[in-house]
């Protein structure tokens, strides 16, 4: 009998050691060029090597802001289905949503999420609520890198480690990093789900010294060569991470996703309500080029942005070109890890997985994209791509074939009327999910 239980007990641990670690990072406003890999003038040794060695998704989709492209991670749906559509410091969750660590969880692992949540400012409506073991780092948005305080107001006191408020010297990136490090270094049997928001490279931006004088000297001007600094960093930060994973022998089985939450902001790096810190004062240099547009728009350089897969062993380099959504990290864990929903999750993400690994032939899917307060959309069927504007109660119709036009030069509406009222329709029919699972509970 006892023989039998040890067996047993073994078989459990092998089974669970099986399944592979998850570990997602995400940038806050890294724009599609601003790595290196993509062309971008600072340089970024970590993520290219990560990118010359893992797979790039070429045409990887998320949100045009922070709090619904989280959303779209945590739960595998479109963020309208929330009617979360804008940064937001309310709760943007149902309590009873299963979330991506809540189910991870169901089936044995260790959850922790080290940076930045902005699904709901309060401790009360914290990442400890929605499935997370261990939580660290801001609560509310991006923060000042030194004073870690978000917005003035009544969500300015955000930095917090489980539910805790708590004040900390360092910069944010630092502090990002050793977090996840550290809860790297206490992993023992049971497989793990760390997720790493960055909130670099949001404004406002303010690198130590020691950052800056490594800033190539082509690079002038006083945000700029923070910019770059801060670009520089976090890739340090990234190949941190990757080392500590290295150390704990768990790099060969974990599965780990580097993307940005956003496309790049051209916002004035000292122009928001944030707390004075001595912010160099000028507007952003984020590069998306040769995309159309920026953060906050549906156009690809608002939504397009920089992704890379990596597990040693069991993705070969190479690039992924068919379109994919943040939506779809959810059902890919989630099928990875064995975890099977016991109802309809409505999830409108698909397991990338076969795509990835197995090289299988996508289907034709639908993306679906929701601006802040809805006053544009996009829906992308294969290559086409409507674009829908809504300005003084009146929609503008917009039409691109992203195949031939990624850069979304050529307005087709006028050429192809039929081809728009058919996508129109089919976004109506998609967009009636929308508002479903509002957290008004």
């Amino acid at each position: 009998m006892r023989l039998t239980l040890l067996l047993l007990f073994a078989s459990c641990l092998h089974a669970l050691a099986a399944r592979p670690n998850f570990v997602f990072i995400i940038a806050d406003d890294l724009g599609w060029a601003d790595v290196a890999f993509h062309g971008g003038n600072a340089p970024t040794p970590h993520l290219d090597r990560l990118a010359k060695e893992g797979v790039q998704l070429t045409q990887h989709y998320v949100a045009p802001v922070c709090s619904p492209t989280r959303t779209g991670l945590m739960t595998g749906r479109c963020w309208s289905r929330f009617n979360v559509t804008t940064p937001q410091n309310n709760r943007a969750l149902r309590w009873d949503t299963v979330t991506l660590p809540k189910a991870l969880k169901s089936v044995g692992y260790d959850t922790a999420i080290a940076g930045k949540w902005h699904l709901g400012s309060k401790p009360e409506w914290g990442p400890n609520h929605f499935g997370f073991d261990h939580s660290y780092g801001s609560l509310a948005g991006g923060v000042g890198p030194w004073d870690h305080r978000y917005k003035k107001g009544e969500f300015s006191e955000t930095w917090h480690r489980n539910e805790k408020l708590l004040t900390e010297t360092g910069h944010v990136t630092d502090l990002i990093t050793q977090e996840a490090c550290a809860w790297l270094a206490q992993r023992k049997d049971a497989p793990f789900f760390l997720y790493v928001p960055f909130t670099a490279v949001h404004l406002p931006v303010k690198e130590p010294q020691g950052w800056l004088d490594k800033v190539p000297a082509g690079i002038t001007g006083d945000v700029p060569r923070h910019y770059a600094a801060c670009i520089m960093h976090l890739d340090d930060a990234v190949g941190k991470i990757v080392a500590a994973l290295e150390k704990s022998g768990q790099r060969e089985n974990t599965l780990l996703i580097f993307t940005s939450d956003n496309g790049g902001s051209w916002s004035e790096n000292n122009g928001q309500a944030y707390p004075a810190d001595d912010y160099p004062t000028g507007p952003l240099p984020a590069n998306n080029q040769p995309l159309r547009d920026q953060k906050g728009s549906v156009y690809e350089g608002g939504t397009r942005v920089p992704c890379i897969a990596s597990w040693p062993g069991k993705l070969k380099p190479g690039k992924h070109d068919p379109p994919v959504q943040i939506t779809d990290w959810m059902p890919t864990f989630c099928a990875l890890a064995g975890f099977k929903p016991e109802t309809d999750l409505k999830w409108d993400g698909v397991n990338l997985w076969p795509q990835l690994a197995e090289g299988a032939k996508p289907p034709v899917r639908s993306i679906y994209t929701v601006a802040p307060g809805f006053r544009s959309r996009s829906f992308r069927v294969g290559d086409l791509k409507l674009v829908l504007q809504t300005k003084n109660n009146a929609e503008k119709a917009e039409l691109y074939d992203i195949a031939s036009d990624p850069n979304e030069t050529k307005n087709l509406a006028a050429e192809q009327p039929a081809k728009v009222a058919e996508l129109q329709t089919a976004l109506a029919v998609y967009a009636q999910a929308d508002k479903d699972a509002v957290a008004n509970d």
